[in-house]
């Protein structure tokens, strides 16, 4: 349920882990894109709309009467107006070039970059300054894409923000455009890019359940399909499919209730059978087959202890095998990669205060090495690698900028620089993002995030409270534009890991059930209290804002400590935990029974629920509140929002009201971003009076 806001690193190597979400390359920041076609070919590729049939347009969600007018918006804007040096537009605009790939010969790069505003996928040949695009989308960001050859990409989109993502293919040269699954409200997931059969993937898809994914094989050429094992049971659905090396549809996880089944079988031609059933609290994750594609997979497990570690795990048995491979006494660790040439482990990433790597392999170790001496503190991941394994596509990242791409050729020990992310950022002029720890009431340490503005007195200062989405997701180190944003007016920005946090063990996680509005929200309230304690925050002046679950935290703040904040901001919020447990999309509805178990049974825990609904409260709410929401959203139902501008303007209380109809979870288009954070920045000064005014 956490927005898809942050840029999620991945090192190439880690391909069959065990999944029931659209690949990770495809949930990419919404802040990526950009407006610049210098250098470009003048081609015109087929857009998607071209590709499809323009279907009627549905009636407009919500109550259209409700949002406030562009006329007061404008007025909430003129508030944040000051002589600064960076504009809320350089916080959110859309990066020249990012995402970049190397194509699985190493001879040409890949990336996204803008085309009346959105992103679209560019290819350029390695050693050439020019570069072509091949995609032109103009209603809606591409949400991701990657190569599935050295000749074809491939890439997926949603309508409108409505997360039912299509895939679609082209070729490099920008020719032989296809839909490749042209269906009406399905939502595909990429289960292998079968990276060693040139014109087939295996993908899946709801066709024929909305709320049962199905595994196909698919031909990127022809759009062929052959589906590989159905999912036909609601009352046990397979949740999460995997492949071994030769792409064999070997690993599937199904949910029954509240308990979850790992299933097995050797060769496709035999059924699955099932091999190890737990509780949903805890579990063994496959993450890929040994390289003999045997019966041993290594696996992130927390069976039996507090903490996820790295593992091998007999799928024939059920059992784990020898040692642990890698643990962590703080924070779980989930995550392997491998090099799929020379057949070994080569590194482990784990993230406490900072993100790190544990290496398995000297030769993998010995490049990181040769990169941090060049790029010395940066964060620095390899996000892109050619077959060969000799190339790579080097991202840097840090906490004042969003860093850079290099090129590095292992074979002339060549380190060539490509692009900077964000280079009308000076480092210099951006808040430092410091890694803190506070004491909840009840003796929890809850570890955190404080960034501070570049002012001579960092006492007394305006606070934005910050509550990440999820719930169960974490705040990480790294450049957030929305707290550069506010540090560059003069506010400090505090974001904490409340329990539910994930990363942190299963205990801290469990202690998140059924808490929703009581201990999650007393470890944000801690956290508060700490602030105006260390001196750091004026009691006067402190805002919260989130988005998804940290809209909620928001609206329950304003609910629930009535009196503790000056001004707030819901971002796409949950407001009322009946109609939001009744408005989650579909292929959500397998897991209900674990959400029942998490969050509240509409019926066993209904005095809890609608003690714990701040649209059930809003008699409690005087704080000034500001409510953005995007009209498609399927996570969080636009009815959320509207229920609670309702009753908060039947009584009096001020609620600007900023829909978009075009966005759904967060909003993705840039000149949404740009008006919503200049609401939202006029809307802090308005309530705050900051004392930099630019």
């Amino acid at each position: 349920m956490a927005l898809s806001d942050f840029l999620i690193k991945k090192e190439p190597g880690k391909k069959k882990n065990l999944t029931n979400f659209v690949t990770i390359l495809f949930l990419c920041s919404f802040f990526f894109s950009c407006n610049n076609e210098k250098n470009m070919e003048n081609n015109e590729p087929t857009t998607v709309s071209e590709m499809t049939d323009e279907n009627q347009k549905p009636e407009i969600p919500g109550d259209p009467s409700l949002p406030t007018s562009a006329d007061e918006l404008l007025e909430l804007i003129e508030e944040s107006k000051g002589d600064f040096k960076y504009s809320v537009e350089d916080f959110f605009r859309n990066p020249e070039k990012s995402r970049y790939q190397l194509s699985p010969d190493g001879t040409h790069f890949s990336f996204m970059g803008p085309y009346e505003r959105r992103q679209n996928v560019f290819i350029q040949k390695i050693g050439e300054d020019k570069a072509m695009r091949i995609t032109s989308e103009t209603d809606r960001d591409i949400a991701g894409y990657f190569w599935a050859n050295d000749n074809r990409i491939l890439f997926i989109k949603d309508s409108g923000g409505d997360e039912n993502y299509q895939l679609y293919a082209v070729d490099k040269d920008g020719s032989n455009p296809k839909d490749l699954t042209p269906f009406e409200d399905v939502r595909i997931q990429v289960i292998d890019q079968l990276e060693d059969i040139k014109d087939e993937i295996i993908i899946g898809m709801n066709k024929n359940n909305k709320q049962l994914f199905e595994p196909y094989r698919l031909n990127i050429t022809t759009g062929d399909l052959k589906q590989l094992a159905e999912n036909s049971n609601p009352e046990e659905p397979i949740d999460s499919w995997m492949t071994d090396h030769d792409g064999k549809l070997r690993i599937a996880s199904k949910i029954i209730g509240t308990n979850t089944t790992l299933m097995y079988r050797e060769t496709e031609d035999q059924p699955f059978k099932d091999i190890l059933t737990t509780d949903f609290r805890e579990g063994v994750s496959p993450l890929f087959f040994e390289f003999d594609n045997g019966n041993i997979v290594y696996a992130s497990s927390n069976l039996g202890r507090d903490k996820n570690v790295i593992i091998k795990f007999d799928m024939s048995t059920g059992k784990e095998v020898g040692e642990i491979i890698f643990e962590h006494p703080e924070v779980d660790v989930t995550s392997l990669n491998y090099s799929k040439k020379r057949k070994v482990l080569t590194s482990i990433f784990y993230n406490t205060a900072r993100r790190s790597w544990h290496f398995q392999d000297k030769e993998r170790a010995d490049i990181q090495k040769r990169l941090e001496k060049d790029l010395g503190d940066y964060e620095i991941f390899i996000t892109s690698m050619n077959k060969a394994e000799d190339k790579f596509m080097i991202r840097t990242y840090g906490d004042r900028s969003l860093g850079a791409y290099y090129f590095y050729d292992r074979t002339t020990d060549k380190l060539e620089k490509i692009v900077d992310v964000s280079p009308w950022f000076d480092e210099n002029d951006m808040a430092e993002m410091k890694p803190v720890k506070y004491k909840s009431r009840d003796g929890l340490t809850i570890n955190g995030y404080l960034t501070l503005p570049k002012v001579a007195n960092q006492k007394n200062l305006p606070v934005v409270i910050n509550p990440h989405g999820g719930p169960w997701a974490r705040d990480s180190w790294g450049f957030n534009p929305e707290v550069q944003l506010m540090a560059s007016r003069g506010y400090a920005v505090l974001q904490m890991n409340f329990r539910g946090s994930t990363g942190y063990g299963r205990d801290f996680w469990e202690k998140s059930f059924h808490q929703w509005g009581k201990t999650m929200q007393d470890d944000i309230t801690d956290g508060v209290q700490w602030l105006i304690d260390e001196g750091i925050a004026d009691q006067e002046r402190i805002a919260i804002y989130g988005g998804s679950y940290g809209g909620y935290a928001t609206l329950a703040g304003v609910a629930f400590t009535p009196d503790l904040y000056t001004c707030a901001v819901d971002y796409v919020g949950v407001s009322n935990l009946f109609t939001f447990m009744k408005t989650i999309p579909p292929y959500w509805k397998p897991y209900l029974e674990m959400m029942y178990e998490m969050v509240g049974d509409p019926e066993a825990d209904s005095i809890a629920m609608t003690a714990a609904s701040p649209a059930l409260h809003t008699d409690k709410i005087t704080t000034p509140l500001f409510v953005i929401q995007g009209a498609n959203d399927p996570r969080v139902n636009i009815d959320e929002s509207d229920q609670i501008v309702k009753s908060l303007r039947s009584r009096g209380v001020e609620v600007p009201y900023l829909v978009k109809y075009n966005e759904g979870h967060g909003f993705h288009n840039e000149e949404n971003r740009f008006e919503s954070y200049k609401a939202m920045v006029g809307f802090f000064a308005k309530h705050l009076k900051p004392d930099l005014q630019g």
